[in-house]
């Protein structure tokens, strides 16, 4: 009763509107336990929202997932070894697993938006690291926009936080289903968005002022600029920036970052470009993947520890700086 009671009232603000996005502050609800202290097994799944519609959007979701049956043991073989952490290593990703089975209980919804001639498939290497640390990360292929659309059109970028708001609506009635194979594990309370380059735009651009939203976070990857109108995000914000980027230049994240009317954090990539940062094994990969990830873990989790954690995990000689404004102490 009230889970579906909790339900009813986000679909009212995300039907209607009712306020204005908050960070999380109570205790984490029921269904959704602490942050994890262990990563999770990787799957991934595929569906498409609106087939027959006017914008259909493929979606990609990784997921927890339960771990594959251990091989049987031979004579000589190793033990288990030591607990993993919650966030997987930086050079060496999960595997992911088509169609493997959900972890048990409801996580944290990550709904991540590509660049300009992208599909998700090609941030694997972030989103599925974030869906091992234990969220549900659902990402659009944007009909005008990605990799394969025919025809391809930039200035359609303007329409895709309405996208990814059907996107979002759908994942709530989803989670009013009794069980649901993919609604029965989303918390749908704990939304953040996140996207790249266009996707960041696109990120920004669901916060548009004069919206309420249900979205407890936001992190901006080399993006910045308005599609939807003004942006001055009440939600805590990262903000992921190379200080050499000639797509979009810094200064575009740092004008988005100084609207911020909630807490924000500003992480740049010395000397970098666009997105190299984003690949494993590149310099910045670390700092990006941590941040990131214990940003994740404060707000759609209520982990203080993650929070206190952030200035150390941004921090790399040489390699990055970091900036806050207003974050909780």
């Amino acid at each position: 009763m009230r889970g579906q009671r909790l339900v009813a009232a986000l679909m009212t603000a995300l039907l209607a509107g009712c306020g204005p996005a908050v960070a999380t502050s109570g205790p984490v609800p029921a269904g959704v336990g602490p942050a994890p202290e262990r990563s999770y097994a990787v799957g991934m799944r595929q569906f498409t929202l609106d087939p027959d519609g006017r914008r259909p959007l493929p979606v990609t979701v990784w997921y927890p997932a339960q771990p594959s049956p251990p091989p049987p043991h031979t004579a000589g073989s190793l033990s288990d070894g030591p607990a993993t952490p919650a966030s997987p290593g930086p050079a060496r990703g999960p595997r992911v697993r088509p169609g493997a089975p959900f972890a048990a209980g409801r996580f944290p919804v990550v709904l991540y938006s590509h660049g300009l001639r992208s599909l998700p498939a090609l941030h694997a290497a972030l989103t599925s690291r974030w869906a091992a640390a234990g969220f549900v990360v659902v990402a659009p292929a944007y009909p005008r926009t990605n990799q394969r659309a025919r025809p391809f059109t930039r200035e359609d970028v303007r329409n895709q936080p309405a996208d990814a708001w059907r996107l979002i609506r759908h994942l709530v009635r989803l989670g009013a289903r009794p069980g649901d194979p993919l609604g029965a594990h989303l918390a749908v309370d704990r939304f953040a968005a996140a996207g790249h380059s266009a996707g960041g735009h696109t990120t920004l651009g669901m916060f548009a002022s004069g919206q309420s939203s249900p979205l407890r976070a936001g992190i901006v990857i080399a993006g910045g600029r308005m599609v939807a109108g003004p942006s001055r995000p009440l939600a805590p914000m990262l903000f992921v920036h190379g200080s050499a980027d000639r797509i979009v230049p810094e200064s575009i994240g740092r004008a988005a970052y100084a609207r911020c009317l909630g807490p924000a954090a500003f992480l740049s990539l010395t000397g970098q470009g666009h997105g190299e940062y984003l690949t494993p094994g590149r310099p910045g990969f670390p700092q990006v993947l941590d941040t990131t990830t214990d940003f994740l873990r404060w707000t759609l989790y209520a982990d203080r520890a993650a929070l206190h954690r952030l200035p150390s995990d941004a921090t790399a000689p040489d390699t990055t700086t970091f900036t806050t404004r207003a974050l909780p102490t």
